[in-house]
Protein backbone atom coordinates (compact mmCIF):
# COMPACT_ATOMS: atom_id res chain seq x y z
CA UNK A 1 0.00 0.00 0.00
CA UNK A 2 3.15 2.24 0.25
CA UNK A 3 3.47 1.87 -3.09
CA UNK A 4 -0.42 2.95 -4.33
CA UNK A 5 -0.37 6.18 -6.27
CA UNK A 6 -1.99 8.92 -6.27
CA UNK A 7 -4.52 10.22 -8.71
CA UNK A 8 -4.19 12.79 -11.45
CA UNK A 9 -6.26 15.90 -12.29
CA UNK A 10 -9.58 14.78 -13.05
CA UNK A 11 -10.72 15.97 -16.70
CA UNK A 12 -14.30 16.64 -15.19
CA UNK A 13 -15.76 17.70 -11.98
CA UNK A 14 -14.90 20.36 -9.60
CA UNK A 15 -11.53 21.52 -9.15
CA UNK A 16 -10.55 24.80 -6.53
CA UNK A 17 -7.38 26.32 -7.92
CA UNK A 18 -5.47 28.99 -5.83
CA UNK A 19 -1.96 30.46 -5.32
CA UNK A 20 0.67 31.31 -2.56
CA UNK A 21 4.27 31.78 -2.24
CA UNK A 22 6.26 29.94 -0.25
CA UNK A 23 7.04 32.28 2.89
CA UNK A 24 10.00 32.44 5.33
CA UNK A 25 8.30 30.31 8.05
CA UNK A 26 7.44 27.99 5.75
CA UNK A 27 11.09 27.11 4.71
CA UNK A 28 13.63 25.22 6.54
CA UNK A 29 17.27 26.74 6.98
CA UNK A 30 18.37 25.45 3.56
CA UNK A 31 14.67 27.25 2.18
CA UNK A 32 13.13 23.85 1.60
CA UNK A 33 9.44 23.96 2.33
CA UNK A 34 8.71 21.80 5.07
CA UNK A 35 6.10 19.09 5.34
CA UNK A 36 4.18 20.79 8.21
CA UNK A 37 4.05 23.27 5.60
CA UNK A 38 2.54 21.40 3.08
CA UNK A 39 -0.46 20.33 5.93
CA UNK A 40 -0.95 23.90 6.70
CA UNK A 41 -1.71 24.87 2.37
CA UNK A 42 -3.55 21.87 2.45
CA UNK A 43 -5.81 22.82 5.29
CA UNK A 44 -5.95 26.39 4.25
CA UNK A 45 -6.90 25.64 0.72
CA UNK A 46 -9.48 22.90 2.02
CA UNK A 47 -11.47 25.29 4.18
CA UNK A 48 -11.86 27.85 1.17
CA UNK A 49 -12.70 25.17 -1.25
CA UNK A 50 -15.72 24.27 1.22
CA UNK A 51 -16.62 27.60 1.57
CA UNK A 52 -16.47 28.14 -1.87
CA UNK A 53 -18.85 25.22 -2.56
CA UNK A 54 -21.80 26.50 -0.55
CA UNK A 55 -21.98 23.34 1.54
CA UNK A 56 -19.92 24.49 4.41
CA UNK A 57 -22.08 23.23 7.20
CA UNK A 58 -20.75 24.14 10.74
CA UNK A 59 -23.22 20.91 12.51
CA UNK A 60 -20.38 18.63 10.84
CA UNK A 61 -16.34 18.53 10.69
CA UNK A 62 -13.51 16.68 9.03
CA UNK A 63 -10.93 15.34 10.55
CA UNK A 64 -7.75 13.54 8.41
CA UNK A 65 -6.88 9.37 9.13
CA UNK A 66 -4.36 9.31 6.77
CA UNK A 67 -1.96 11.78 4.56
CA UNK A 68 0.32 10.74 1.61
CA UNK A 69 2.40 13.57 0.90
CA UNK A 70 5.04 12.89 -2.31
CA UNK A 71 7.17 15.38 -2.45
CA UNK A 72 8.61 15.28 -6.32
CA UNK A 73 10.83 18.08 -5.90
CA UNK A 74 10.91 20.28 -2.85
CA UNK A 75 9.17 24.15 -3.49
CA UNK A 76 11.59 26.82 -2.26
CA UNK A 77 11.49 30.08 -0.07
CA UNK A 78 9.63 32.64 -2.31
CA UNK A 79 9.01 30.32 -5.32
CA UNK A 80 5.17 30.82 -6.51
CA UNK A 81 2.65 27.86 -6.41
CA UNK A 82 -0.20 26.98 -8.29
CA UNK A 83 -2.61 25.07 -6.35
CA UNK A 84 -5.23 22.42 -7.69
CA UNK A 85 -7.59 20.75 -5.09
CA UNK A 86 -9.98 18.12 -5.58
CA UNK A 87 -12.22 15.23 -4.66
CA UNK A 88 -9.94 11.91 -5.66
CA UNK A 89 -12.49 9.45 -4.41
CA UNK A 90 -15.49 8.29 -1.83
CA UNK A 91 -16.35 6.52 0.73
CA UNK A 92 -19.59 6.07 2.82
CA UNK A 93 -18.31 8.60 5.81
CA UNK A 94 -15.21 9.67 4.73
CA UNK A 95 -13.60 11.04 1.84
CA UNK A 96 -10.43 11.76 -0.26
CA UNK A 97 -8.91 15.40 -0.65
CA UNK A 98 -6.03 15.35 -3.57
CA UNK A 99 -3.73 18.57 -3.69
CA UNK A 100 -1.46 19.67 -6.08
CA UNK A 101 1.29 22.26 -6.00
CA UNK A 102 3.17 23.35 -8.70
CA UNK A 103 6.17 26.14 -8.55
CA UNK A 104 7.05 27.91 -11.03
CA UNK A 105 10.87 27.07 -10.41
CA UNK A 106 9.87 23.61 -10.81
CA UNK A 107 8.85 22.47 -6.98
CA UNK A 108 6.11 20.13 -7.31
CA UNK A 109 4.14 18.07 -4.08
CA UNK A 110 1.51 15.97 -4.87
CA UNK A 111 -0.77 15.15 -1.75
CA UNK A 112 -3.63 12.57 -0.88
CA UNK A 113 -5.78 12.90 2.11
CA UNK A 114 -8.47 10.79 3.59
CA UNK A 115 -10.92 12.76 5.78
CA UNK A 116 -13.56 11.30 7.93
CA UNK A 117 -16.88 13.01 8.03
CA UNK A 118 -17.95 13.91 11.89
CA UNK A 119 -21.22 15.17 13.72
CA UNK A 120 -20.31 17.88 15.85
CA UNK A 121 -22.27 17.27 18.53
CA UNK A 122 -21.11 13.66 18.88
CA UNK A 123 -18.00 13.53 17.03
CA UNK A 124 -19.35 10.16 15.76
CA UNK A 125 -18.70 9.85 12.06
CA UNK A 126 -21.37 10.54 9.87
CA UNK A 127 -22.87 9.99 6.68
CA UNK A 128 -21.84 12.21 3.66
CA UNK A 129 -24.47 14.42 2.69
CA UNK A 130 -26.10 14.93 -0.81
CA UNK A 131 -24.90 18.50 -1.55
CA UNK A 132 -21.19 17.24 -0.67
CA UNK A 133 -21.82 14.35 -3.37
CA UNK A 134 -23.73 16.78 -5.61
CA UNK A 135 -20.36 19.38 -5.74
CA UNK A 136 -17.53 16.88 -5.04
CA UNK A 137 -18.59 13.48 -6.55
CA UNK A 138 -18.07 14.24 -10.02
CA UNK A 139 -14.16 14.70 -9.73
CA UNK A 140 -14.10 11.08 -7.78
CA UNK A 141 -15.80 9.27 -10.34
CA UNK A 142 -16.66 5.48 -9.49
CA UNK A 143 -12.76 5.52 -7.25
CA UNK A 144 -13.90 3.98 -4.05
CA UNK A 145 -11.33 4.66 -0.57
CA UNK A 146 -10.67 2.88 2.70
CA UNK A 147 -9.40 3.92 5.79
CA UNK A 148 -7.77 0.92 6.73
CA UNK A 149 -4.21 1.40 7.99
CA UNK A 150 -0.83 1.12 5.92
CA UNK A 151 1.34 1.77 8.59
CA UNK A 152 3.22 -1.01 11.28
CA UNK A 153 2.60 -1.29 14.47
CA UNK A 154 5.74 0.05 16.91
CA UNK A 155 8.55 -2.54 16.63
CA UNK A 156 10.37 -4.25 19.37
CA UNK A 157 13.54 -1.69 19.67
CA UNK A 158 12.31 1.36 18.68
CA UNK A 159 14.45 4.46 20.47
CA UNK A 160 12.43 6.65 22.59
CA UNK A 161 12.36 10.39 22.24
CA UNK A 162 10.31 12.70 24.44
CA UNK A 163 8.32 15.05 22.29
CA UNK A 164 7.18 18.41 24.32
CA UNK A 165 3.89 20.02 23.46
CA UNK A 166 3.50 23.45 22.90
CA UNK A 167 0.42 25.79 23.32
CA UNK A 168 0.79 26.38 19.57
CA UNK A 169 0.41 23.17 18.67
CA UNK A 170 -3.09 22.61 20.23
CA UNK A 171 -6.65 23.60 17.18
CA UNK A 172 -9.99 24.77 18.35
CA UNK A 173 -10.71 20.85 18.30
CA UNK A 174 -9.15 20.79 21.60
CA UNK A 175 -6.09 18.28 19.90
CA UNK A 176 -2.64 18.73 18.30
CA UNK A 177 -3.61 19.76 15.31
CA UNK A 178 -2.59 17.54 12.44
CA UNK A 179 -0.20 19.97 10.99
CA UNK A 180 1.91 20.16 14.29
CA UNK A 181 2.75 16.11 13.66
CA UNK A 182 4.91 17.04 10.78
CA UNK A 183 7.27 19.29 12.70
CA UNK A 184 8.14 16.33 14.96
CA UNK A 185 8.91 14.18 11.81
CA UNK A 186 11.31 17.03 10.65
CA UNK A 187 12.61 17.76 14.21
CA UNK A 188 13.57 14.62 14.43
CA UNK A 189 14.97 13.83 10.58
CA UNK A 190 17.15 16.90 10.47
CA UNK A 191 20.52 17.16 10.22
CA UNK A 192 20.60 13.26 10.54
CA UNK A 193 21.74 11.00 7.98
CA UNK A 194 18.39 9.97 7.59
CA UNK A 195 17.63 13.73 7.06
CA UNK A 196 18.55 12.88 3.35
CA UNK A 197 15.24 11.37 2.64
CA UNK A 198 14.05 14.73 2.90
CA UNK A 199 16.33 16.23 0.25
CA UNK A 200 15.28 13.51 -2.41
CA UNK A 201 11.98 12.50 -3.93
CA UNK A 202 10.59 11.04 -0.88
CA UNK A 203 6.98 10.03 -0.14
CA UNK A 204 6.00 10.66 3.40
CA UNK A 205 2.59 9.05 5.32
CA UNK A 206 0.86 10.01 8.27
CA UNK A 207 -1.68 7.95 9.85
CA UNK A 208 -4.08 9.72 12.84
CA UNK A 209 -5.80 7.60 15.61
CA UNK A 210 -6.91 9.28 18.81
CA UNK A 211 -6.75 13.00 19.16
CA UNK A 212 -3.29 13.61 21.58
CA UNK A 213 -5.50 16.16 24.45
CA UNK A 214 -3.06 19.12 26.02
CA UNK A 215 -0.54 18.42 28.22
CA UNK A 216 -0.35 14.88 27.49
CA UNK A 217 3.38 13.41 28.07
CA UNK A 218 4.03 11.96 24.20
CA UNK A 219 6.79 9.90 23.84
CA UNK A 220 7.75 9.25 19.96
CA UNK A 221 9.18 5.79 19.07
CA UNK A 222 11.44 5.76 15.96
CA UNK A 223 13.11 3.41 13.96
CA UNK A 224 14.47 2.98 10.69
CA UNK A 225 16.13 0.21 7.85
CA UNK A 226 15.64 -0.10 4.63
CA UNK A 227 15.75 3.53 3.87
CA UNK A 228 13.37 4.68 5.54
CA UNK A 229 12.24 6.04 8.59
CA UNK A 230 9.43 5.59 10.93
CA UNK A 231 7.90 7.83 14.01
CA UNK A 232 4.92 6.44 15.96
CA UNK A 233 3.50 9.27 18.59
CA UNK A 234 2.45 7.30 21.83
CA UNK A 235 1.16 8.36 25.07
CA UNK A 236 0.83 6.14 28.06
CA UNK A 237 2.10 2.90 25.37
CA UNK A 238 -0.82 4.06 23.32
CA UNK A 239 -0.46 4.82 19.85
CA UNK A 240 -2.29 7.88 18.58
CA UNK A 241 -0.11 8.39 15.30
CA UNK A 242 2.26 7.16 13.06
CA UNK A 243 4.54 8.08 10.51
CA UNK A 244 7.04 6.78 7.27
CA UNK A 245 9.41 8.42 5.36
CA UNK A 246 10.65 6.54 2.44
CA UNK A 247 12.30 6.98 -1.26
CA UNK A 248 9.09 8.32 -3.37
CA UNK A 249 7.78 5.50 -5.30
CA UNK A 250 7.94 4.43 -8.94
CA UNK A 251 4.69 4.37 -9.39
CA UNK A 252 3.55 8.00 -8.12
CA UNK A 253 1.17 10.16 -9.82
CA UNK A 254 2.09 11.91 -13.24
CA UNK A 255 2.61 15.42 -14.08
CA UNK A 256 -0.21 17.73 -12.88
CA UNK A 257 -1.96 19.23 -15.44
Amino acid sequence: MLDEPLVPLPDRGRVFRAGRRVRLADADATGRLRLDACARYLQDVGNDDTADSGIDDPATTWVVRRAVVDVHEAPRWREWLDMATWCGGLGGRWAERRLSLVGEHGGRVEIATLWVHLDVATMAPARLPAGFLDAYAGAAGDRRVSSRLWLDAVPDGAARVSWPLRAVDVDLLGHVNNAAYWAAVEEELAGKAAGALLRAPHRAVMEYGPGIEPGAAVELRVAGGEGRTSLWFTVDGVVHASATVLPLPAGAAGPAR
